[in-house]
């Protein structure tokens, strides 16, 4: 990996701190960080969304929106609950401009749609995205890990194509047609639905009398072990109501009466006030466990 660049901000530039989130699909940057990039717009810290495929081949999730007509819209009708989206977090977004792979189920599994974002190769998906660092510049970026949070095909996609950017976007003899070279610091994994997170949640819920939604997650923890420690816990629990207000900007897919809603926000606020993150690569020097994102990189940043 190349030496770090000098990150220096201009005073000229805007926002000192810069944090860029690079998703599969709309709505993914709702479900996995959306409290945590609120409380740092908030801070007046500039943050990017950075979506790889628009979401076409998505299913509808919320039976209220399961017409034909939307179906037959998904593409455009996905990119407006985007905007939605977007506006209510404050955060800025772009678009990679790559097709949605679908999630093939069956046994055996079908092959992937030709054209599709999963089955790009490595160089051609990554490049749009290292044009994206070098022109936004960011200081940290976040992520999937290398089984993509879970195994749909773009969201693996989505890790290799983050963790080729955060390594090459800083080395001027690679990608060179993409724009002038720059080194973001922090690489981190999201780290939504850990052990230890929906065993508090389940806890509070039953603690109260309450029908806890991990009951079914819970019996299946066995069988997909945690393979990342959480090492970076944000305190966010005062964003976690513009979370969902962005979650529901997904109409097609988020069901307002489902999952996402089952634990009240105070009971989430008591038990679980953090969202969780792992670092994954670090040029900066930090100590763990951390409560920030931008630990070690403020004091890179010139004030």
């Amino acid at each position: 990996m190349p030496e770090p660049m000098d990150n220096t901000v201009p005073a000229a530039s805007g926002p000192r701190l810069r944090l860029m989130a690079v998703h599969a699909h709309p709505d993914d940057e709702s479900s996995k960080g959306a409290a945590t990039m609120a409380r740092y717009v908030a801070e007046g810290v500039e943050v990017l969304v950075v979506t790889c495929t628009g979401g076409e081949r998505g299913s509808i999730l919320n039976p209220a929106m399961d017409r034909p007509e939307v179906l037959a819209n998904i593409g455009t009708v996905r990119n407006e609950e985007m905007a939605r989206a977007r506006e209510i977090l404050g955060v800025e977004q772009r678009w990679l401009g790559f097709v949605d792979s679908g999630f093939p189920e069956g046994d055996p599994l079908p092959p992937l749609p030709e054209g599709c974002f999963a089955l790009e190769p490595l160089e051609a998906a990554s490049e749009p995205l290292v044009r994206a660092v070098r022109e936004f510049r960011p200081h940290v970026m976040l992520t999937y890990d290398e089984r993509g949070g879970y195994p749909h095909p773009d969201h693996v996609k989505c890790h290799e194509v983050s963790v080729e950017a955060f390594e090459a976007a800083g080395d001027p003899d690679r990608y060179p047609g993409a724009g002038e070279p720059w080194q973001p610091l922090k690489l981190y994994y999201h780290m939504t639905f850990t052990k230890d997170r929906m065993l508090a949640l389940h806890a509070a819920m039953e603690e109260r009398g309450l029908e806890s939604p991990y009951v079914d997650w819970i019996k299946r923890l066995d069988e997909r072990p945690q393979e990342w420690e959480v090492t970076t816990r944000v305190p966010c629990a005062g964003f976690f109501e513009t979370r969902d207000q962005a979650l529901l900007a997904h109409a097609t897919q988020i069901d307002p009466n489902g999952f996402w809603f089952a634990v009240p926000l105070d009971v989430q606020r008591e038990a679980w006030p953090t969202e969780d993150y792992h670092l994954a690569r670090s040029l900066v020097d930090t100590e763990l466990p951390e409560d920030d994102l931008f630990a070690g990189v403020r004091e890179k940043v010139s004030l």
